[in-house]
């Protein structure tokens, strides 16, 4: 039996000989995530210099591509090693960090999705108090909430995690995540288990009751509306239902993957499945925003004609 004290690293087991492959693979990952950062911070630049630009919806934007920013680089540098590397471990501090970042990562991701969508219900719902309700101090809290909620979350589901005794130190992924490590317990996971069932789904179900209940209530006023309402609504939330449907079916891959005995499914199947909701989002946000808001899209073929000039 082995126990906490002496795993010191676990050995990612979903990584495979590509010989001379790794360095195409190697410079395929680099290039999509240089364009991940490129692309994310330039949207953000695009908003924190255009004060035109500072309304709740441009900044809630603002928080998802920094949130994008953080979930790449949580898990892009470390693929880049591991794909030139020839054998495939991970120390236990740098396993449990990367859990901390991914998971974070998600929920920061949803909860910022859950915000937007009430800030679209606030701005086609009630347009004349829009500005009264959604002032600058709750804009913040929101925000701060979006983010604190999945830090606290996942501290203590870590700090349950890393006492658990374990019987090895095998992880069928490319990258940790905290049900592959729990699995490798010697001990009752019962605690941390309903814990984290718990606080996924706690999370989950509060933020889909809020989706629904704001588009509910945007599709009734579309129908029931003007055809400048329903232009505003399409305009504005066509985009958000699109990076809600991307991340969710990316979220919904990876529940399915750490649930389900996925030995049947081919390997190279497995790995896409398991990075679509930490590559896909980060790569599809900024370019759909980007080329959906009319306002982002003028202020951004500005800034690229006068950096020309």
């Amino acid at each position: 039996m082995i126990n906490s004290t002496q795993v010191s690293y676990f050995t990612l087991a979903a990584y495979f000989d590509t010989g001379v492959f790794k360095y195409l693979y190697f410079m395929v990952i680099m290039s999509l995530y240089f364009f991940i950062v490129c692309a994310n911070i330039f949207v953000i630049v695009v908003i924190c210099m255009n004060r035109s630009l500072h309304e709740p919806m441009y900044l809630f934007l603002c928080s998802l591509f920094v949130n994008e920013l953080y979930g790449s680089t949580g898990l892009f540098p470390f693929l880049l090693v591991q794909i030139l590397s020839d054998i495939h471990t991970v120390s236990t501090s740098v396993c449990f960090l990367q859990i901390f970042c991914a998971h974070t990562y998600g929920g920061v991701e949803y909860l910022n999705l859950a915000i937007m969508s009430y800030d679209r219900y606030l701005a086609i719902c009630f347009p004349l108090q829009y500005n009264t309700r959604m002032t600058s101090k709750k804009i913040a809290i929101l925000i701060a909430i979006t983010w604190l909620y999945p830090c606290f979350a996942l501290t203590i589901l870590l700090s349950l995690a890393t006492p658990l005794q374990l019987c090895g130190n095998i992880i069928d992924k490319v990258f940790c995540t905290t049900y592959s490590v729990v699995k490798l317990a010697c001990s009752n996971t019962s605690g941390i288990n309903i814990y984290g069932l718990i606080a996924s789904f706690g999370t989950i179900f509060v933020a889909l009751i809020l989706i629904l209940y704001t588009y509910l209530h945007i599709l009734k006023v579309c129908f029931s509306g003007s055809k400048q309402t329903r232009q505003k609504a399409v305009s504005t939330c066509t985009p958000h239902l699109a990076s809600l449907l991307n991340f969710s079916i990316g979220a919904c891959f990876e529940l399915l993957q750490s649930r389900f005995d996925m030995s049947r499914v081919p390997n190279m199947l497995r790995i896409f499945l398991s990075l679509y909701f930490l590559t896909c989002p980060p790569l599809f946000n900024p370019v759909m925003y980007g080329l959906k808001m009319s306002k982002i899209r003028a202020l951004s073929k500005s800034l690229i004609s006068n950096v020309g000039y």
